[in-house]
């Protein structure tokens, strides 16, 4: 390869500039929609088919799931709108840089490091979900130890983990581009999947095909497939603690801010409430869904519940077109995760541009993607994984709200021109000592740490902040400095949205090829729809006949939305 040409590609992946070090510019924030497929797209995941058949291992009832989930994802909304969504929109900054502002450089680089770290093991995570499913066709068997046993695996996460650090390096506009395509068919996957096998379970328990009521639904749903026991014995998880994991699931991104990252981009606060998109299609309809695909399969494969993937739960309900859902789903939550953590060390190593950061994060959560017993453990890390974050959540939002009211210098850190601040790093690490105490001695589960331990860390970095003197007069250095006005005035959001209505209109009038592949991309879901509909339909009579031949014809309509999808989605963007 030539000088000129590496040059040219070095200088080509430099213009892929994400603002890594100051807030950005009015022309770049994003509309709506992005956020809604963004959201959507990366929390209706491959994880979604491990935790929905989770939940049903774990013993819960379903008058948990449907009660619970509903009110802790409500409230995993509420604090992207109300705690994360204020400090992005009103800074543009990232949490990693707005973070080197109020705790110093060394505070700031060992909670990048770490968060990168934790951000690089969960998307490695979610390459492990894709290519659980990729090794069906391939006769690949199901990995169960902690180390790849089959070479071929290890290729098939090598492929599935160079795809993901490509989109991560294209950056934010490719990312909600991609998961705004693939996002209304994964949900369709889901609910299509549910409806087809849920016949199955009736059959197992009331001896017939066919569900003609919302109570033969609910004695289904409370005797096969949310039973509210164990199997093998054991406690089941209650009501609290369902609404809590649905809370907590994604602590690290709101609570602990890292969507900074993500809703910096967004127009105005209100923009936090698009997180509904993923909460409630991913974290609620998916996980249902995926509860009464995956007791449909143990009853068909007559296996229990926690020894079946991703890829087996998907492949039993839907043929070939289930396992391109899981490596999809994997793809749509590993991006966004591993441009977070190119951002978190980008931070850290300021002389180095993000597209070479996210790509060397790429190379080293691909090898860990290898070793299964990321994917094993899912569970257990994102409750630490988010335990571990949060803390650093509060102190922001402390010091971001709470100072200016009660009359502390904010950034008091930059403004002494101190390298680190021992405030933020004692009121961290005593949270987490105590939240750890808690959880190891029975005292407290792991789901019901977060609100306590993040009280806790707010009170501390207060006290410790005053004897640290941040109570003092202190004068405005350049570091200390405001570093964006906030939220687009009102006159120019009105203006911004008028421009993207006329945008729209003009798109639809002048390109026929825009309407064309919209409409061939909707109707390719409706058939979708259609045929699960029609395999679910009332009456026992042919339902093996009919879930066989909807197996076998669902590729074609998901790979022709797919075509036209993407046509519509580059199009509307680049007429855009």
């Amino acid at each position: 390869m030539s000088t000129d040409y590496k040059e040219s590609i070095i200088s080509s992946l430099d213009k892929l500039y994400e603002f890594e070090q100051e807030p950005v510019s009015e022309n770049k924030l994003q509309p709506g929609r992005h956020f809604a497929g963004l959201f959507a797209g990366e929390h209706v995941a491959g994880t979604e088919f491990v935790i929905g058949a989770m939940f049903v291992a774990w013993g819960v009832r379903a008058y948990d799931i449907f009660v619970g989930l509903l009110i802790g994802n409500a409230l995993a909304v509420l604090t992207w709108t109300l705690v994360c969504a204020p400090i992005a929109v009103g800074t543009r900054l990232t949490l990693y840089w707005y973070l080197r502002k109020i705790a110093g450089p060394v505070t700031t680089a060992i909670y990048n490091v770490l968060n990168a770290i934790l951000f690089c093991i969960l998307a490695g995570c979610m390459i492990t979900v894709s290519a659980s499913a990729v090794r069906i066709p391939f006769n690949i068997p199901a990995q169960t130890n902690w180390y790849p046993q089959d070479i071929r695996f290890v290729l098939v996460v090598i492929v599935v983990g160079a795809a993901v650090v490509t989109l991560a390096i294209l950056g934010f506009k490719k990312l909600a581009q991609f998961a705004s395509i693939c996002s209304p068919w994964l949900l369709l996957m889901f609910v299509a999947g549910a409806l087809v096998t849920l016949p199955a379970v009736a059959a197992n328990t009331i001896g017939k095909a066919e569900i003609t009521s919302w109570g033969q639904f609910w004695a289904i749903a409370n005797n096969a497939i949310w039973v509210g026991r164990v199997p093998g014995g054991g406690k089941p998880i209650t009501f609290w603690q369902v609404a809590a994991f649905a809370w907590i699931c994604n602590l690290a991104m709101h609570g602990g801010l890292s969507d900074m990252a993500l809703l910096r981009y967004a127009r105005k606060i209100p923009y936090g409430l698009y997180s509904a998109f993923g909460m409630f299609l991913g974290h609620y309809l998916a996980w249902i869904a995926a509860g009464i695909m995956g007791a449909a399969a143990a009853i068909v494969l007559k296996t229990s519940i926690g020894e079946l993937d991703s890829g087996a739960v998907a492949m039993q309900a839907l043929g070939l077109s289930g396992i391109i859902a899981v490596v999809i789903a994997g793809w749509t939550t590993s991006n966004p995760t591993l441009y977070r953590a190119g951002m978190a060390f980008q931070a850290v190593t300021t002389g180095w541009p993000r597209w070479l950061v996210t790509l060397l994060a790429g190379v080293g959560t691909t090898a860990v993607a290898c070793f299964p017993f990321v994917f094993t453990k899912l569970l257990q890390f994102v409750g630490y994984y988010g335990l571990l974050l949060m803390p650093v959540g509060a102190i922001v939002f402390t010091e971001h709200w709470i100072f200016p009211k009660i009359g502390f210098s904010q950034y008091w850190v930059s403004r002494k021109n101190l390298a680190v601040s021992w405030p933020a790093l004692a009121s961290w690490g005593i949270a987490i000592a105590l939240a750890l105490f808690l959880e190891q001695t029975g005292r407290l589960h792991l789901f019901y740490l977060f609100v306590p331990v993040w009280f806790l860390t707010t009170v501390l970095y207060i006290i410790f902040s005053w004897l640290a003197g941040a109570a003092e007069q202190l004068p405005v250095t350049a570091a200390a400095a405001t570093v964006s006005a906030g939220s687009d005035p009102p006159q120019i959001r009105q203006q911004t949205d008028q421009t993207d209505d006329m945008v729209k209109e003009n798109c639809k009038q002048s390109d026929p090829a825009l309407m064309i592949s919209k409409i061939i991309a909707i109707a390719m879901l409706g058939i979708c729809l259609g045929a699960a509909v029609w395999v679910y339909v009332p009456g026992a009579e042919g339902y093996e006949q009919r879930l066989a031949g909807f197996k076998s014809m669902l590729i074609w309509p998901s790979v022709i939305y797919f075509v036209s999808g993407t046509i519509w989605a580059v199009r509307r963007d680049k007429t855009a």
